[in-house]
């Protein structure tokens, strides 16, 4: 059995990059040397090729002290060691380079099904049969994961061919599903005859589970899970699901809007039939008693001894506090923080969660600078920028000084040059992420406020309720 899908690359890569150059995933080698072709759209095509073709997740190896045997990585209508250059030239040729840029396809296996070889071999054949006679295609196995074998495509946007670009439809969706079930039975695999229905995942959504962190659908489904836990009936489900702050509204389809959100979201069409109401109401009929919700575990107590007085101690004030707050609520710290709070956690701050890895570096940086206003936020921001121009036009001097020829002539010299120009390219890609942090926290910093202040409205509506229902029971 094996489940395919396929997406569209276009615009910033940097999470593909940050996962691909991890250093507990990947010795980062570099494959492609650049040959002049510079820009966005290049760096792009770089960055998921790249990806796919890491040499870690594509190398198998047998003991600890053997070298690797073999690397799952193949092209078609192009050579892997210079697919980049090969794509980019076709795109070049036909005037097309913006845009889209890439499509990347993914072909995952049932856990012990296949065999690396196995894998890469249909992984080939798929590709050759959806794009083979138009477009340049890498294909790249991956092992990294224990019993978790999947194959990774990067197809070229422009055909080599006539130049006409490629758009992926529900067809093309549909096609490679098809294809890949027929490979899976020629070669005796497990295929899903009748596969539920419903909207495929979006690249930033799978990127995310691939990390393990929390996707909205998913924020939305476990509440969709929980209610139904809880409930005994189908007005139990929508009571529970009103109870979290979501709208409803029932028709062909359960339609449900998180709090705070503009668009509703439709259960069945969004994830399968098994969200479709009769089966919902088929869930909650054949569950029993619903699940009981256990008291939160108490957090441990700890007694710590503290030199000086807390009168004359400073307390965080402003961003700081702000965000040292709103960490707080989102069960950032403290480690020994019950996770069911998180689970409980009021829809507008889950949804933060989401974006832990920001709220985290803005956190790091509002208190390693000390900031609390926002012209101290402004003041550090401009600095940071004064400073990057001054590197920038240093680099520059540099790049003129590599192009002379008593440089290009001397080796040492060369290379001297390089290592600087990459020293510096280092610490002005710091400097910039500073930068974008600072814009972020002037933006981020209102919204904070707003869902604080939302949040703590909320609490107390619901705590009026509960006082008034106790009184009157």
């Amino acid at each position: 059995m094996a489940t395919t899908s396929i997406w569209r690359v276009k615009g910033w890569l940097g999470k593909v990059v940050i996962y691909a150059e991890n250093p507990e995933k990947t010795a980062n080698p570099k494959f492609y040397a650049d040959r002049g072709l510079t820009g966005q759209g290049g760096q792009q095509l770089t960055d998921v090729i790249r990806y796919a073709v890491n040499s870690e997740k594509t190398q198998e190896t047998g003991s600890e002290d053997d070298a690797p045997l073999h690397r799952f990585v193949s092209g078609i209508n192009c050579s892997p060691a210079t697919a980049r250059d090969e794509m980019l030239a076709v795109k070049k040729r036909f005037g097309k380079e913006d845009g889209t840029v890439a499509y990347h396809g993914y072909q995952s296996f049932a856990p012990g099904e296949a065999t690396p070889e196995l894998a890469h071999e249909i992984g080939v054949k798929l590709a050759t049969r959806l794009w083979g006679d138009r477009y340049q295609v890498i294909i790249a196995t991956h092992l990294d994961k224990e019993n978790h074998l999947h194959n990774h495509f990067v197809v070229n946007t422009v055909s080599f061919a006539d130049g006409i670009k490629y758009h992926r439809t529900k067809r093309d969706y549909h096609e490679m599903q098809t294809v890949s079930d027929e490979l899976c039975r020629e070669y005796g695999l497990s295929v899903i005859e009748h596969p539920q229905q419903g909207q495929g995942k979006q690249y930033g959504e799978w990127r995310a589970e691939q990390e393990q962190r929390p996707t909205w659908r998913g924020l939305i489904r476990t509440d969709i899970d929980e209610a139904i836990r809880q409930a005994m009936t189908e007005r139990q489900f929508f009571d529970a699901l009103r109870k979290k702050g979501y709208t409803v509204k029932v028709g062909k389809d359960i339609s449900v809007r998180p709090p705070g959100k503009e668009r509703f979201v439709r259960l069945m069409r969004n994830f399968g039939e098994d969200y479709a109401l009769d089966n919902i109401r088929k869930r909650i009929l054949s569950q029993g008693r619903p699940e009981r919700r256990t008291s939160e575990q108490k957090p441990e107590i700890l007694r710590v001894r503290l030199i000086g007085s807390l009168k004359t101690a400073r307390k965080l004030a402003g961003f700081r506090a702000l965000y040292v707050h709103y960490c707080y609520l989102l069960g950032i710290f403290p480690k020994n923080r019950p996770q069911q709070s998180r689970k409980r956690m009021h829809f507008l701050l889950r949804e933060d969660l989401l974006k832990l890895d920001a709220i985290t570096a803005e956190t790091r940086l509002l208190i390693g600078h000390r900031i609390d206003t926002a012209e101290q936020l402004f003041c550090y921001r401009d600095e940071v920028s004064g400073k990057s121009e001054v590197l920038t036009e240093k680099r520059k001097q540099i790049y003129k000084a590599k192009r002379t020829a008593a440089v290009k002539s001397d080796p040492e010299k060369a290379a001297e040059v390089k290592t600087q120009i990459a020293a510096l390219s280092k610490e002005l890609a710091a400097l910039r992420k500073e930068v974008v942090l600072c814009n972020s926290i002037a933006e981020r910093s209102g919204v904070i406020q707003e869902k604080i202040k939302a949040v703590r409205e909320d609490e107390h509506i619901k705590g009026k309720e509960k006082t008034n229902h106790v009184q009157f029971r």
